[in-house]
């Protein structure tokens, strides 16, 4: 009996006298490590397959639109544009005649396959070999009244190499897109207050030749497409598109469906 007591007493003093085991993890003096977090990077789109241009018959002679060029518009159309990956040549002086007329029929019809929405290309080249023109939201159409929204804008393009300059809406005016059977217009018109008895103004707009109040086209061009006008204008702030000065006389006309 004293051997067996005297192995319990010894034990219970090992016991009494040990420290614990340690704890799963560092001390508890100790602090746990700092762990740095890893910083979220934004989300990036998918990069955008390159556009493809249909549209040009074999002997056409002058292609006024190129694959960089069209990237550089791309880039400022509405998001949902951006997508479309084939552009569509609907209208072309060279390809189709020279006719207003015929712009618009082939702009405002939806050909096979095409979708009703979407925007438009106008490219113009002047005779001194300057390629510019305008990104329009609506289809151009004689109504003799003003169309469009702040998504048009207006460009300019030199080559070789190739450089870009656009000049989107400003916002003070609403003279966006005005056509007839005479000619195409971006930018202009002017307002006035006419009275109306007691005390009452009325806002009439008149409509000069796509003229806005200071008498400057954003760009015009005749029924004929053989002259055209481009001065600063109010709608888009821009400078002059034609290198030949504010009047310029037209060698080529095309108009790209996107959408």
């Amino acid at each position: 009996m004293s051997t067996i007591s005297s192995a319990l007493t010894w034990t219970l003093q090992r016991l009494s006298n040990s420290s614990p085991p340690p704890p799963n993890g560092p001390p508890l003096s100790e602090k746990p490590p700092t762990r740095t977090p890893t910083p979220l990077l934004p989300l990036q789109p998918p990069p955008l397959s390159p556009v493809t241009l249909t549209g040009y018959s074999p002997s056409t002679s002058t292609q006024l639109m190129s694959p960089a060029l069209a990237e550089e518009i791309r880039l400022l159309l509405p998001p949902l544009l951006q997508l479309h990956e084939t552009w569509s040549l609907r209208y072309s002086l060279e390809q189709h005649g020279v006719s207003l007329s015929t712009l618009y029929d082939r702009t405002g019809t939806a050909t096979a396959g095409a979708a009703a929405g979407g925007g438009h290309v106008l490219v113009v080249r002047d005779s001194a070999g300057g390629i510019f023109g305008a990104f329009l939201n609506e289809p151009p159409k004689p109504t003799g009244r003003y169309i469009g929204t702040g998504e048009c804008f207006l460009w300019k393009s030199s080559q070789a190499p190739l450089r870009f300059w656009a000049f989107p809406y400003s916002g003070i005016n609403e003279y966006l897109i005005l056509a007839d059977g005479n000619y195409l217009s971006i930018g202009g018109g002017y307002v006035y207050f006419r009275p109306c008895g007691r005390g009452e103004r009325r806002l009439i707009l008149f409509v000069v030749r796509g003229r806005n109040r200071d008498g400057k086209y954003g760009l015009w061009l005749n029924d004929t497409f053989d002259k055209g006008l481009s001065q600063p204008c109010e709608t888009f702030g821009n400078e002059p598109l034609s290198e030949e000065g504010e009047k310029f006389e037209v060698i080529g006309v095309e108009v790209w469906k996107v959408g």
